[in-house]
């Protein structure tokens, strides 16, 4: 069993207002959500994800047993280097999303909040006669996230280690360990440390950012999220996925079929769009709200958010063939697509 992951002690910051749903235990925002969306454009916003649930698996054969098992090319992943990865049903459609690093004869897995015991689960009934030992680590292992254009200098202030590139990892204080990602860097620490990692962080020049700064930068960017962008027949290619965490040249695994299917076609039968909202209520649609066309459903919404530049904005998932130009009501807001 995966462990249960109570209230983040960061909540215990000035103006901590607690999030909902799955991010449930850690902030929504710190007072002021849009000057903390500012903050990911012009600062370094310390992002909580105290309920994000963290694996590892050792063993000599771990990283061949991973390759065979996720979409993703980690068969010769070397020391340092970091990933993501997707499991995908027999039929291809998307079931868990990894971040994978390898470091120190170790393969680390963190998985979506609430995704814990099924990627634990996932992984020890393909074990078979291999030699490897995943294991739930969430209670000794947390994560938080730095990001914002001066998060490398922040991160060197506080005393940790900056990797240079994108997807390489370098081992940190206290056995864990930072990854560089797209736009700042993920942390990987000891549960027991995260309130003195967060103030020296803070004091090193950081801003506490909520899930509502860091859901708006997402949407922005068009990065779809397990369980709000996917559904139960979502496949890869309808998010953008290909390539980021599926490697279209590797040996066989779970849903390849498909993968390699729609490839060839090049027709997915739906795509992620951005949406703008119209507003005509304060209260923004949750996800999974139909997205309508003169009465008919073509489609699902995903997140919608308050935006400092952009207003109301959000991610659905569309028919393919849906015009860009198309008249959409979602939730009693009226919608469009950006095109852009």
């Amino acid at each position: 069993m995966t462990a249960s992951l109570a209230a983040s002690a960061l909540l215990g910051l000035p103006g901590a207002v607690a999030a909902t749903g799955v991010d449930a235990g850690t902030a929504w925002h710190y007072g002021d959500p849009l000057g903390e969306q500012r903050t990911l454009t012009s600062g370094a916003g310390l992002v909580d994800r105290w309920n994000r649930p963290v694996l590892i698996v050792s063993g000599p054969e771990r990283l061949p047993w991973l390759h065979s098992i996720c979409s993703q090319h980690v068969s010769n992943l070397a020391d340092g280097a970091t990933t993501s990865a997707l499991v995908l049903s027999p039929h291809g459609h998307v079931e868990q999303d990894w971040r994978l690093t390898e470091l120190g004869g170790q393969a680390w897995i963190d998985v979506e909040p609430g995704h814990g015991e099924a990627a634990l689960a996932y992984l020890q009934k393909m074990i078979f006669m291999k030699r490897v030992d995943p294991r739930d680590v969430s209670a000794e292992w947390a994560v938080l996230s730095l990001l914002g254009p001066t998060a490398a200098p922040v991160l060197v202030t506080a005393g940790y280690p900056a990797p240079r590139d994108v997807g390489s990892a370098l081992a940190g204080p206290g056995g864990g360990f930072v990854r560089a990602v797209e736009g700042g860097f993920d942390l990987v620490v000891p549960r027991s440390t995260v309130p003195a990692t967060a103030s020296t962080l803070l004091a090193a020049g950081a801003a506490p950012v909520g899930a509502w700064a860091v859901d708006a930068r997402r949407v922005e960017r068009r990065e779809p999220r397990l369980g709000f962008e996917t559904d139960h027949r979502t496949i890869p290619h309808e998010i953008g996925l290909i390539g980021v965490s599926v490697h279209l040249d590797k040996g066989c695994y779970r849903g390849q079929e498909t993968v390699a299917r729609v490839q060839n076609l090049g027709r997915p039968p739906r795509r992620l769009v951005l949406l703008h909202l119209s507003g005509e209520r304060e209260e923004l649609p949750e996800p999974g709200t139909p997205v309508e066309a003169d009465g008919r459903t073509v489609g699902f919404l995903g997140t919608a958010v308050h935006h400092h530049e952009l207003g109301p904005i959000a991610l659905a998932v569309v028919k393919r063939t849906l015009a860009n130009d198309t008249a959409l009501v979602v939730g009693g807001h009226t919608a469009a697509i950006d095109p852009s």
